[in-house]
């Protein structure tokens, strides 16, 4: 259980085979986060929110019972192609930072396998790969972005 738990920590922050959410949205100029280069439905500023409110919903929902998640899809994507201002931009990332770190706890100290009591059948398992997922996905979505604005390694 211990390896099972190491590699899902390295696949939850990132590194080897791909870039973290934190790796990926440092150093972006703050001009930039609501650019929508030509034929991209999303801002970097949507990506990144969106990635904060989807873990937000995934950790919340694996350790509180009486959680209710945001409606799909309108309460998921901000609306604003940029944030209202640079704390803004920071306190989401502090978030995804913040709540990445406690789901990490969570799977350091529970059963894995059990199925969440308040769920239809999902386990922590099930949301730690959840979470990994969702945030490479949309993690990719945003060296893209960079690299069309020209703001990548």
């Amino acid at each position: 259980m211990e390896l099972l738990v190491e590699e899902l920590k390295k696949l939850l922050i990132g590194g080897g085979a791909h870039v973290g959410v934190k790796d990926a949205t440092a150093g972006i100029p703050f001009n930039l986060l609501g650019e929508r280069p030509h034929g991209l439905p999303y801002s970097i500023w949507q990506l990144v929110e969106h990635i904060r409110i989807a873990q937000w919903d995934m950790l919340e929902f694996s350790k509180d019972g009486n959680h209710k998640s945001p409606k799909w899809p309108d309460e998921y994507w901000p609306k604003e192609t940029a944030p209202a201002d640079k704390n803004s931009w920071d306190k989401t990332l502090k978030q995804i930072d913040d709540d990445l770190n406690e789901f990490i706890e969570l799977i350091q100290k529970c059963d894995l396998y059990e199925p969440i009591p308040h769920g239809s059948g999902q386990s922590i398992l099930r949301e730690a790969l959840q979470i990994a997922d969702h945030n490479a996905y949309h993690t990719a979505e945003i060296i893209v972005i960079r690299r069309l604005l020209g703001i990548w390694k």
